[in-house]
């Protein structure tokens, strides 16, 4: 089971039950499209957070100085496939730009806010987008897990590609 510790950092980000059930959701979707088995006893930290400290992560961790969607932090590095230990690392969201991209896009927000749960979830894994082969594993495997959700493709007609550099 992997046991998922939420921090809310803004009020903007609404109930905190609502956005468990989003991640559980989208965490249970993610593995078992992996096809790896039962869920391994490991903890992710999901923090819901706004773009100024999104944008200062940004800025300290990659040397980007501007808000993105969502960052992830693996608590160790893995290889796709790799079985992952008791800590996988954390997940950081932005509210603003979360609500910018769903609208421009024309998706529901909690939608848009399970695919970067899903994304983020993958990048903990191990998975990468950094060259073209990279990035089709990672979106087809996004595909089916939100498939599982019953939420659409997100890559169809999406402008958020160049969020995830």
């Amino acid at each position: 089971m992997i046991d998922i510790d939420i921090l809310v950092e803004t009020d903007d980000w609404g109930d905190e039950s609502v956005l468990r059930d989003l991640a559980t959701n989208a965490i249970a979707a993610a593995w078992q499209t992996l096809q790896r088995g039962e869920q391994p006893t490991s903890e992710l930290s999901l923090v819901f957070t706004e773009d100024a400290t999104i944008k200062e992560l940004n800025n300290d961790w990659r040397d980007k100085d501007k808000p993105t969607n969502v960052l992830s932090f693996p608590a160790s590095a893995l290889k796709p496939g790799q079985k992952p230990g008791p800590m996988l690392g954390d997940i950081v969201i932005a509210h603003e730009t979360v609500a910018r991209e769903a609208v421009a896009e024309g998706k529901p927000f909690d939608h848009h806010v399970s695919h970067l749960i899903v994304h983020g979830f993958l990048h903990l894994l191990g998975y990468d987008h950094l060259s073209e082969t990279q990035a089709e594993e990672m979106e087809g495997l996004e595909r089916k897990a939100l498939e599982r959700l019953a939420i659409p493709d997100p890559y169809a007609l999406s402008v958020i590609d160049d969020q995830f550099d």
